[in-house]
């Protein structure tokens, strides 16, 4: 994943755990505004959200946060 990408998903978790607290859920579309504008990009993290990582569609938002920053 790109590092401009991986700075927005941490920013993203960091927002949702900020606003509901630990345990919230989040699917890698929370990266995304609601129009698809960038459809390489959300390719790129459909790609490593599902077939690099067989992550479930929701999945905690820490978890993701500390994937992301530990390089996975």
């Amino acid at each position: 994943m790109r590092e401009s990408l991986r700075r927005k998903a941490v920013a993203i978790c960091d927002q949702k755990i900020a606003k509901k607290g630990d345990a919230v859920g989040l699917s890698f579309y929370a990266f995304f505004a609601n129009k698809n504008d960038d459809p390489e990009r959300l390719m790129e993290a459909a790609e490593w959200w599902i077939k690099t990582h067989q992550l479930d569609h929701f999945e905690k938002a820490e978890k993701i946060r500390e994937m992301i920053l530990s390089g996975k």
